[in-house]
């Protein structure tokens, strides 16, 4: 089968498009034939040894991916040849840019039915990034507010309509290319924060703040001073630390994201119930897979981009 994988960490050149032997599931894991990966920033990252994720050399990169039950290993009744799946592999083993990919059965749940296959594999890490870093790590509640920074990117859009939908009021950060699809995924108020300070913009205090965005740390500091006494700040940035402020109770958390079948079924209930969008900005085919590190090296990739076998 063909495959992109990586013999060595590095830059972009050491990923190879190669004809390798198709895996063969063994007991409690399922082999898919692939409909798509997504690419993810830590894709990059593990590529070129910069995150601290141990991974079995040679490897496959894309940990997401959708696709259909091709074959089954011992003991596996949870799913049958030909059921359409989506799932978060695990990060350090082989991934999704092939044409077939071994998936523990814990790791996959049942596909969305109201999107194409392929684009089913853009949901599963950026959904279940948003989710946690709200509610699981968060503890967001219905009634609070949230300023969420950086919100015009993928898992932004996905923590308003998430934030939204649990009762909250959400104030959100955004630049002109992205504010129209920032209100529409439901943010109560919006802030341009290419003509305007989010410091002055953001009136009164907020009980979360979510930071998205790779902003200076001194800015962060400083946006942390808006959340209440007894408030949290979440951010997904795991190169810098997150503010807290002991002598107020403002806690704070670095997210990294974690696989959850539960919380990825419910995130695909929700695509198929209307309240999540999924965005799928390209679509390319796996050749092309290196020039989009390379891509990535240089500068930030916008939107979600899956990889088609």
């Amino acid at each position: 089968m063909k495959a992109v994988r990586f013999h060595e960490v590095g830059g972009p050149e050491v990923l190879r498009v190669e004809e390798i032997d198709q895996p063969v599931p063994a007991s409690g894991q399922v082999r898919l034939r692939v409909a798509a990966s997504a690419f993810n920033a830590a894709d990059n990252g593990m590529r070129a040894g910069a995150l601290p994720i141990p991974v079995t050399l040679p490897h496959v990169p894309g940990y997401d991916v959708s696709g259909t039950v091709d074959a089954i290993g011992e003991g596996v009744t949870e799913f049958a040849v030909g059921d359409a799946v989506v799932g978060f592999l695990p990060m350090g083993e082989d991934g999704g840019a092939a044409e077939y990919v071994i998936a523990p059965v814990d790791a996959i749940v049942p596909a969305p039915t109201s999107v194409p296959l392929a684009d089913a594999a853009a949901l599963p890490s950026v959904s279940l990034t948003a989710r946690q870093a709200l509610f699981d790590d968060g503890g967001l509640e219905a009634g609070q507010r949230v300023l969420i920074v950086g919100a015009g990117g993928v898992v932004g859009k996905y923590a308003i309509a998430l934030a939204k939908r649990a009762g909250a009021t959400v104030v959100a950060t955004a630049s002109p290319r992205s504010a129209d699809a920032v209100r529409a995924a439901g943010a109560d108020e919006v802030i341009d924060h290419t003509q305007t300070s989010v410091l002055d913009a953001v009136s009164g205090q907020v009980d979360m703040l979510l930071n998205l965005a790779p902003i200076h740390p001194e800015e962060f500091t400083a946006l942390a001073g808006l959340v209440r006494d007894g408030g949290v700040v979440v951010s997904t940035t795991a190169w810098m630390p997150a503010p807290d402020d002991a002598e107020r109770g403002v806690r704070s958390v670095v997210v990294f994201v974690r696989s959850d079948a539960a919380k990825l079924r419910e995130m695909v209930e929700l695509v198929d119930a209307g309240v999540l969008t999924l965005e799928v900005t390209r679509r390319i085919p796996l050749e092309e897979l290196p020039a989009l590190h390379a891509e990535a090296a240089e500068e930030r990739v916008v939107g979600k981009v899956i990889v088609v076998p």
